[in-house]
């Protein structure tokens, strides 16, 4: 079982920057990923961003290539989004996946445990 708690959302301007965490507990292997996806009312999750643990190769949905990163931190087993100029668009619940395994990193079937999401908005 792995647990995933996520935190850093909130209310931001259009152009403003926020930066996501997701903290990871239990039973993680370094053969794993990590991965952000958002959703908005009445839309399906989608991919954001994702990166590997052991090589700490990153993928990127067009949307984002250029305006948010992804990092982890593997002494704190740490996640995190820096999200940059941010837009209305960008506006969603944002979700931290955790995967054994690799590969399939833009598909939500392949993540084995999810976050409880956090709320981002960005107003224009």
């Amino acid at each position: 079982q792995v647990q995933l708690v996520e935190s850093g959302g909130g209310l931001v301007q259009a152009g403003d920057s926020l930066r996501l965490s997701c903290a990871a507990s239990g039973r993680t292997f370094s053969n794993s990923a990590m991965g952000w996806f958002r959703q908005s009312p009445g839309k399906e999750r989608e991919f954001v961003a994702a990166i590997s643990w052991i090589a700490s190769s990153t993928y990127y949905a067009d949307s984002v290539k250029g305006r948010f990163t992804i990092s982890r931190d593997n002494a704190k087993n740490t996640v995190y989004l820096q999200m940059n100029s941010l837009k209305p668009d960008d506006t969603a619940v944002y979700y931290c996946g955790y995967r054994y395994g690799s590969g399939g990193y833009y598909y939500t079937r392949n993540y084995d445990y999810w976050g409880q999401g956090t709320q981002v908005t960005v107003s224009s």
